[in-house]
C-alpha cells in the first residue's frame, strides 16, 4: 500500500468522509472485477460494491492497521458475495457476454465460469483472486486469513477439481 493511501486510511478512520471517498475511488475497479467474477452481471456486482462500501464506512474505525485496508476491504466484499450466492443458490450470467463473444469463445468462457462455480467455495475464492485478479499467494493468504501453505494447497486442489471437470466433459463428449 502506498504511503498516501495509508494517510487516507488514517484520516478516514477518524471520520474524514472525503478521505474515505478517495479510498473507494482507488479500489472500486478491483472490487468491481471481483464482484463481477462472482455474480456475472453488472447490477449484482454494483450492489455488492455498494454494500461493501457501506459496511466499510461503518467499520473503518475498527481497522487496526491502515496498511491492511485493501485486504480488509476485499474480505468484506468476499463475505458479502458468498452470503448472496448462498441465498440465491443459482448461477447468474451476464447476457452481454453471450451477445458480444464469438461462439467458440462464448462456449469456453461459459464452461469455465460454470466449472469454477462447481468448485468448493474456498478453492473458488483462491482461483478467482489468483487468476482473475492476479493477486499473489501472500496477498490471498492475508485476505483469507490462512497460511500461505494452505492457500497453495487450496489452489492446487481447486485446479485439480477444474481439470477433473474438464476431462469428464471431454470423455462425455466422445461418447456422443
Amino acid at each position: 500500500m502506498k504511503k498516501e493511501d495509508e494517510v487516507l486510511v488514517k484520516k478516514a478512520s477518524k471520520g474524514d468522509g472525503e478521505a474515505f471517498y478517495q479510498l473507494m475511488k482507488i479500489y472500486k475497479m478491483q472490487l468491481y472485477r471481483i464482484a463481477l467474477s462472482y455474480f456475472r452481471n453488472d447490477q449484482d456486482a454494483l450492489e455488492a460494491i455498494q454494500e461493501t462500501t457501506f459496511r466499510a464506512y461503518k467499520g473503518i474505525g475498527k481497522l487496526k492497521k491502515p496498511s491492511y485496508f485493501s485486504t480488509w476491504l476485499v474480505r468484506i466484499l468476499l463475505n458479502y458475495c458468498n452470503d448472496e450466492l448462498r441465498k440465491k443458490k443459482r448461477i447468474v450470467y451476464n447476457n452481454e457476454i453471450l451477445h458480444k463473444a464469438p461462439a467458440s469463445e462464448e462456449k469456453s468462457s461459459l464452461e469455465i465460469d460454470e466449472a469454477i462455480e462447481l468448485v468448493d467455495e474456498k478453492y473458488r475464492e483462491v482461483i478467482i483472486l489468483k487468476y482473475l485478479e492476479g493477486m499473489k499467494i501472500d496477498e490471498i493468504a492475508d485476505i483469507l486469513e490462512h497460511p500461505q501453505g494452505t492457500i497453495k494447497t487450496w489452489l492446487h486442489k481447486g485446479l485439480l477439481s477444474l481439470r477433473k471437470q474438464f476431462t469428464e466433459d471431454e470423455e462425455g463428449d466422445s461418447d456422443v
